[in-house]
This record gives structure tokens, C-alpha cells and sequence, in this order.
């Protein structure tokens, strides 16, 4: 073995052992972490907080509201995602930064802009015509939608991008329309991105806070979701009641990421 080799298998080893090094680092905190969310609480106060009446609304308004927000998410995301995967037009680019828009801002912000839309002449109009929104139910689904799509959108536009232009044109050839098309060729092969973008657009929706603190409010037994209950629980003073709920939003995380992976489906983002 040459001195050359020599050195080249040490840095080698060395560049290996520091990337482990940082990985492990990384990983330790993380179990950190969860490991001291569940030896600070018991078994007795996860029980308690579970058989709360307030909780037990705010877990299932949280799972029919994010729900929502992901069903509709895809129907915005799936066309979206293939117009910009497909075609030029002009404004694109100005469209794909507006569409990343949600994904950037700080929570806050998104939920204060929400609330001044609705503080306008149009936005008055809406609620006192059509229906209330502002610290409804309505309220938690827009902001949940509203950051919860711009992931759905990023992943369907990868997944289209991902998928062989001339399996379609192939298909229009044959006599089918563009629309015949995408439905029977391209959607099917597009079916996984699918998924994977309603399983993120769900899951963030399910874990959103800001918008919804500032949107729809924090109201026990009407607008409180999950994560607000975190913040009701923790201000009250009830730190094993949000470790609880905490808990419980971990759990649901890890049933998501593990049936996103099982099933072989694209990350997208998750």
C-alpha cells in the first residue's frame, strides 16, 4: 500500500466518522427530546388529558378540519402542480415565488393576513352575505388550506415533472382529448404523488398553529384544534396536559411518516 492510498483511506475514515459524528448529534437531540416529553408526564395525566371533553372536541375537529383542508388542498394542488410542470406561460415564475409564498412566511403572518382580508370591504361583505368565517370553523380550514396546499402543490408539480410527457401525447394520438388523457394516463402513473401530497397537505394541516391563533382564535369547544390546546394547556399552566396533546401529535406524525414509507410512496417533502 502506497502512501498516497494511505492518506486518501484516512481522510476517508475521517470525512465518514465527522458525517456520522453530525448525524448522530442531530439524531441524539431528537430522541432527546421526545424522551423528555414522555418521562415528564405519567400514564395517569395522558388518561386525564385524553378523557377531557374539551380535548377529546379539539382532536376531532382537528380531524375533520384537516380533513377538509386536504381533500381541497389536492383539488387546487393536482392542476397546479401539472400546469406548471407542462406548460410555459407568462407569469409563471411570478406564480411559482407566489405559490412558495406560504411555505416561507412565518405562521403569524399568514393568520394576520388572513384576518385583514376579511377586515375588508370585500371581506365584510362576504361574511355578513354569504357566511361567517373570521373565529368559525370556517376559519381554521382556510388557514389550514392556505399553508398546507403550497406543500401540496410543490409535491404534484415534482410528481408531474417526474412522469414521461409522450406517455400522453402517445395517448392524444390514439384519439383521446388532453383531458381524456391526463385523467386515464397521466394522473394514474401521477396516482402515488397523489397520495403523498394529500398525506403532507393532511399532516401539516393537522399541525398547523400560527394561522389558526390568529384566524379562527383559541375558543374551547368551538375553534380549539390540537395545537392550540397545546398552547390553552401550556398558558393555563397545565404543563402535563400539553405534554399529553403533544404526545398525541407525535404519535400521529410517526403513523403517517410509517405509512407513508410502507407504502413505498414519494416523500415529497416528508
Amino acid at each position: 500500500m502506497t502512501a498516497r492510498t494511505g492518506t486518501r483511506r484516512v481522510s476517508q475514515r475521517l470525512f465518514l466518522g465527522a458525517s456520522a459524528a453530525v448525524m448522530g448529534a442531530y439524531a441524539a437531540l431528537l430522541l432527546a427530546m421526545l424522551a423528555a416529553m414522555v418521562l415528564y408526564t405519567s400514564p395517569a395525566a395522558l388518561v386525564q388529558t385524553f378523557q377531557s371533553r374539551e380535548i377529546r372536541h379539539a382532536a376531532a375537529l382537528s380531524l375533520v378540519t384537516s380533513t377538509i383542508a386536504a381533500i381541497v388542498s389536492l383539488w387546487v394542488a393536482v392542476p397546479t402542480g401539472y400546469l406548471l410542470a407542462r406548460f410555459r406561460f407568462p407569469g409563471k415564475r411570478l406564480l411559482d415565488l407566489l405559490f412558495d409564498i406560504p411555505i416561507l412566511l412565518p405562521p403569524l403572518v399568514v393568520g394576520i393576513a388572513l384576518l385583514i382580508m376579511f377586515r375588508t370591504i370585500p371581506g365584510r361583505w362576504f361574511e355578513g352575505s354569504v357566511f361567517l368565517v373570521t373565529y368559525e370553523t370556517p376559519a381554521i380550514i382556510l388557514a389550514q388550506f392556505t399553508v398546507a396546499c403550497a406543500f401540496a402543490v410543490r409535491t404534484m408539480r415534482v410528481t408531474f415533472e417526474g412522469i414521461d410527457p409522450r406517455m400522453e401525447d402517445v395517448a392524444r394520438t390514439l384519439g383521446c382529448s388532453r383531458g381524456s388523457a391526463f385523467f386515464h394516463v397521466t394522473l394514474r402513473e401521477a396516482r402515488p404523488g397523489v397520495i403523498a401530497a394529500g398525506t403532507l397537505a393532511w399532516a401539516r394541516a393537522l399541525g398547523e398553529f400560527g394561522p389558526v391563533l390568529v384566524f379562527a382564535g383559541t375558543t374551547r369547544m368551538k375553534t380549539e384544534v390540537l395545537p392550540t390546546s397545546v398552547f390553552l394547556e401550556w398558558n393555563l399552566g397545565e404543563i402535563e396536559g400539553a405534554l399529553a396533546v403533544s404526545i398525541l401529535l407525535v404519535l400521529i406524525a410517526v403513523v403517517v411518516l410509517g405509512a407513508t414509507r410502507m407504502l413505498g410512496l414519494p416523500r415529497g417533502g416528508l
